[in-house]
């Protein structure tokens, strides 16, 4: 007999004895990533319970853009089609490796013949899919399931090319012919973008003729991605650099241009909403109402199953736009430009999807006057805070002169941080390892890091004291590896979010790793050889169900009394989702004995 809990819809619609039944009758089976657990056409024989992994839906008769019309996940069933009619009309594919409870047929139908209940799940479910089925057909749409896997070669469009001396004349003639909004101009160092705004600029502001060579007017510093990318990952990447477009890099060949107008036809959301916002905002008080509509950005991402990794990503990009825009508002030009304002913790990790406090600094280059600095900087913090970021409690903001100063200041400071090795000392150290510049110049910002790796990375004796906080928490887990359960909860941000987030920043030091995001970092790693593949996708795997539990917990707080909170209740989570955790647990546990036997911890 298979044990696994059955509390949830559909086997919580059979009684005590049928959920007995359905036990006795299950098997288990592991999938490969890409095995077909379903084919077109096959006959169904098995009701299929995800335990873990992912399966996507794919109908072989649809373009490959929009082939993929459902994503199924940890506890979620599919294969009823299949058996009620006969045979299956769409194609299941392991997305990643999977297990799966199996309900063979005839147990099946003889569930659905003791209960009506557990039957007509099936088929309203199926009736509710195909409504939406056509729906999405008639619309031309995508599912966000269906979007969140799209590819940047799904939707870019080939570009149009000019030689450097091409006239404007022709260079206009040509985006007309193609109803195109941009051309790539090949220049002697490469290729170059060129708009009908560049084009416009250049006629009317400058005084450019007709017979103008394009070569001059064209950006040769593209911002560029490959076909096999994420079509979301290149939306961040506008919504980061505030460009309208991306170019398609293969093997270093232009092969395609992304157009902010095609992701807004291939998708449309509210983040696009809430972004143009931010951008058009022509004051605070506009700036303050885009502000607010992020929470029910994140409650909307949550609900349609957006991979937290993705919401952490493009709402780190939008809290970015929205600090740079009131930064400018704020600050005039001359001292943006002679300055890096920073965020830092996990809004500088971009692991903060709700709100936090202000978190921040400010680098200044040596020979910058600039008198009235604290007032405005103060008034930058209360204009932080009319924005939805309170005051952060350990006064770790730009209106702290401990927390500004020039870059000579700040390598300064470091020196004296690794000298002392105490622990106010290295959380500081941590503090400034995942600061991320937002608005002004970023080159200040790596001077300063550049520092700091110079005075840490090779000092073992202070990475043996900076990595010991990742130890500071005991892992929630009993002494047989079970999860503990008090009442009250568990701290999920002290037992599985720090020690990886840390444990991973402390590797990352050593190495000399630039990157700030705890995934970006992992990656890196593996890139380093420092970790094996397997184990740093486990690490991620983990941090994103940890930071998910979380946030479902703050989102559910906030609904009832304005408070977030970092406690877990293990008794209120599904038997899947406590199978979960604990494996993820014990991934913890395991970072905590590499950390340990690296850095000489054994007896910390």
């Amino acid at each position: 007999m298979v044990d696994v809990e059955l509390s949830q819809p559909p086997f919580s619609l059979l009684d005590a004895a049928g959920r007995e039944h359905a036990r006795r009758g299950m098997d288990i089976a592991c999938f490969e990533r890409g095995e077909i657990l379903l084919d077109t056409g096959q006959p169904g024989e098995f009701l299929y319970l995800i335990h873990r992994g992912e399966v996507a839906e794919v109908d072989p008769t649809l373009p490959d853009a929009t082939a993929r019309i459902g994503l199924y996940t940890d506890g979620d069933v599919f294969g009823a089609i299949s058996i009620i009619n006969g045979q299956s009309r769409y194609r299941f594919i392991a997305e990643q490796e999977c297990v799966c409870y199996l309900v063979p047929k005839v147990l099946f139908q003889q569930l659905c013949r003791a209960c009506p209940e557990f039957d007509d799940y099936f088929r309203q479910s199926l009736a509710r899919k195909a409504r939406r089925l056509m729906e999405k057909r008639a619309q031309g749409g995508v599912t966000m399931a269906g979007f969140m896997l799209a590819k940047v070669r799904d939707c870019m469009r080939t570009p149009r090319r000019l030689k450097a001396d091409t006239d404007i004349a022709e260079a206009v003639a040509e985006l007309n012919r193609h109803h195109a909004d941009s051309l790539l101009v090949e220049g002697e160092d490469g290729h170059g973008m060129l708009t009908k705004t560049d084009l416009l600029n250049a006629m009317v502001l400058e005084g450019a003729s007709r017979q103008t060579p394009v070569g001059g007017l064209a950006r040769y510093a593209l911002i560029t991605v490959v076909p096999a990318q994420y079509l979301f990952e290149a939306l961040v990447l506008m919504t980061r650099r505030q460009v309208a477009r991306v170019v398609v890099l293969e093997e270093g060949v232009p092969v395609g241009v992304v157009e902010l107008t095609d992701v807004l036809s291939y998708f449309s959301s509210r983040s696009y909403v809430v972004s143009l916002q931010v951008e058009q905002a022509p004051d605070l008080e506009a700036l303050a109402e885009a502000s607010r509509r992020t929470p029910e950005l994140v409650s909307a991402l949550m609900a349609q199953g957006v991979k937290l990794r993705f919401a952490m990503e493009l709402l780190a990009a939008l809290n970015g736009r929205i600090i740079h825009k009131a930064w400018t508002f704020c600050v005039e030009a001359p001292y943006r430009r002679a300055s890096c304002l920073m965020v830092m913790g996990s809004e500088g990790r971009g692991e903060q999807v709700l709100k936090t406090d202000q978190d921040n600094g400010l680098i200044v280059e040596d020979d910058l006057d600039w008198p009235d600095a604290g007032d405005t900087v103060q008034r930058f913090s209360d204009a932080l805070a009319t924005l939805g970021y309170p005051p952060c409690p350990g006064y770790i903001m730009v209106s702290n002169p401990q927390w500004r100063g020039s870059v000579s200041e700040w390598q300064a400071r470091i020196v004296r941080w690794v000298a002392a090795r105490d622990g106010d000392s290295l959380m500081k150290l941590a503090i400034m390892l995942d600061a991320h510049a937002v608005a002004g110049n970023a080159a200040l910002l790596d001077r300063v890091r550049e520092t700091l790796f110079d005075h840490c990375a090779d000092d073992e004796l202070l990475l043996s004291y900076f990595a010991r906080a990742a130890l500071r928490f005991s892992t929630p887990l009993t002494l047989f590896g079970s999860l503990k359960k008090p009442q009250h909860g568990i701290d999920i941000k002290k037992g599985g979010i720090f020690p990886i987030v840390h444990g991973v920043r402390t590797m990352a030091l050593e190495r000399r790793i630039k990157a700030t995001s705890t995934f970006a970092r992992l990656d890196a790693l593996v890139e380093d050889g420092r970790l094996k593949r397997r184990f740093a996708d486990d690490v991620g795997e983990a941090l994103a169900l940890f930071s998910e539990l979380r946030l479902k917990g703050q989102l559910a707080e906030e609904e009832s009394s304005g408070q977030g909170r970092d406690r877990v209740v293990v008794q209120a989570l599904s038997s899947l989702e406590r199978d979960l955790l604990r494996e993820s647990l014990h991934i913890v546990k395991d970072l905590k004995q590499r950390l340990s036997h690296r850095y000489h911890l054994e007896y910390a």
